[in-house]
């Protein structure tokens, strides 16, 4: 596990109507600051990375669909420095992911349907301060191909 990413599990509450999908409050220990909610949608196959924020905290969670969640410590004092790691998110596995400013991150759309993923940022959404990377770029090590274990 990447030093400062924490995964947390999620409770969803199930009756004959439906469901409510927990995600984040304010008196959660995850919880550091309000800056902006958004959604990111993915279809199958579909890889949104990479990037990193300088000074933003993300909360990730996927209410609906799937997505294999892959990131990647470069930060140069990290104990973790030069680790990979996968986390596979969806209804069936709902937890929330709390990235640290500095870990690059990126996302690739599994199964077989469009995947929603929440994040509730820190900071508003400023352009000057991610850095974005091909996803393919050879600076990270990391496959996204299926894996056949």
């Amino acid at each position: 596990m990447i030093h400062g990413v924490k995964v947390t599990p999620l409770r969803q509450f199930h009756d004959e109507r439906g469901k409510v999908m927990r995600m984040l409050s304010r008196n959660d220990e995850q919880f550091s600051e309000f800056g902006e909610i958004y959604f990111s949608c993915v279809y199958p196959d579909a890889i949104k990375g990479w990037h990193v924020h300088r000074r933003m905290t993300l909360n990730y969670a996927v209410p609906y669909g799937h997505i294999k969640f892959v990131l990647y410590d470069d930060r140069p004092d990290s104990p973790t420095r030069g680790e990979v790691q996968e986390i596979f998110m969806g209804p069936d596995n709902y937890c929330l992911v709390t990235v640290p400013p500095l870990v690059w991150n990126g996302f690739k759309g599994i199964g077989s349907e469009m995947a929603i993923v929440a994040n509730c940022a820190s900071l508003p959404h400023d352009p000057q301060e991610t850095s974005r990377r091909d996803p393919f770029d050879p600076s990270i090590p990391y496959d996204w191909q299926l894996k056949h274990r």
